[in-house]
């Protein structure tokens, strides 16, 4: 079998092309950004991502420390994880107040990074709670979940709300990018766009979940469930369209306790949707919903027999 012919080696002069190209566009893109910001202070990635695994382990030692110890050894474990985390999470919030720090009005105090750090490290306990009232939710909510175990590991919904559940406080201490960096982690890996800014309280279940958005400024209650394809959204883009500070601060839907969602709904800006309601699937929604209350799509018409027959001719004459 005759191999291909290898591609030749790009050239000194390309790479020196590609090299100027490059710095120009650099130079255009930076022109037209706060010159101010310090362009190597900015958290890492990688280090966000492994403090998300060292405080899911710490959270769940037994699931998701990926470790087999004996019950003795539970606090020892978590101790170390813990340890790691915060030393990673501290340079990291460092690097983003290092950031932001040209535009704020006053110095950030110098163990302003320890300082969140701590106050985060002092909610982890309410953190755990509230994922332990997510994975319940699911099992009570899901008849094909075999054990909570099943649901914390598996669950995409379980998944994104243990990075929500983490990245919000963040967020709320002042630490905005740390906070999206673990909400963008959950959505590669889940499909689900949780803002950290959103408001969400206890019992949370996200069923199937890919394609669910979920603002910066929404509020939602407890006991809610949400389907695939959700979107709690506002109404028109910043900057598309004139706003006050309600449209900037509370522009997307608040979901009162025990209201259900189905898949393919679209809520948009500051509605209030009453506790109890109901939104049917695929349902295109701008306005306030009662408590209690019902929305739905026309159902689907079957047609009769003839009719439908001669609706099939009429697409299949189009398409030939």
């Amino acid at each position: 079998m005759t191999q291909p012919a290898p591609l030749p080696a790009p050239t000194g002069a390309a790479i020196g092309d590609a090299v100027d190209a490059l710095r120009s566009a650099r130079a255009a893109w930076r022109q037209r950004q706060s010159p101010a910001r310090a362009a190597a202070s900015f958290p890492s990635r990688g280090a966000i991502e492994r403090i998300v695994l060292l405080l899911a382990g710490a959270l769940y030692p037994r699931r998701l420390g990926e470790q087999r110890v004996a019950p003795a050894e539970e606090d020892r474990l978590v101790a170390a994880k813990l340890a790691a985390a915060f030393t990673e999470l501290e340079r990291e919030i460092g690097h983003e107040l290092g950031y932001w720090q040209a535009e704020a009005q006053t110095a950030f105090a110098p163990d302003q990074a320890a300082t969140i750090v701590r106050l985060f490290a002092a909610s982890l306990g309410d953190i755990r709670r509230l994922i332990d009232s997510d994975v319940d939710a699911a099992f009570l909510g899901d008849p094909a979940a075999q054990s909570t175990d099943e649901i914390l590991v598996c669950y995409p919904g379980a998944i994104a709300s243990l990075h929500h559940r983490i990245a919000h406080p963040l967020y709320t201490l002042g630490a905005p990018i740390v906070a999206r960096l673990i909400s963008e982690l959950a959505n590669e890996r889940t499909g689900i766009d949780i803002h950290p800014g959103a408001t969400i309280g206890e019992r949370f279940f996200i069923d199937h979940g890919t394609g669910v958005v979920i603002g910066e400024t929404a509020v939602v209650g407890d006991g809610v469930r949400l389907y695939q394809h959700v979107t709690l959204g506002a109404r028109s883009p910043l900057g598309a369209a004139r706003h006050g500070p309600r449209d900037r601060y509370a522009r997307h839907p608040v979901i009162g306790d025990d209201v259900v969602i189905y898949a393919g709904a679209t809520i948009l800006g500051r509605v209030t949707i009453g506790r109890g309601a109901t939104i049917g699937g695929n349902v295109w929604l701008l306005r306030d919903v009662p408590p209690g209350g019902v929305v739905v799509q026309p159902e689907a018409t079957l047609l009769a027999p003839a009719a439908g027959h001669a609706l099939r001719d009429t697409l299949v004459a189009a398409e030939a």
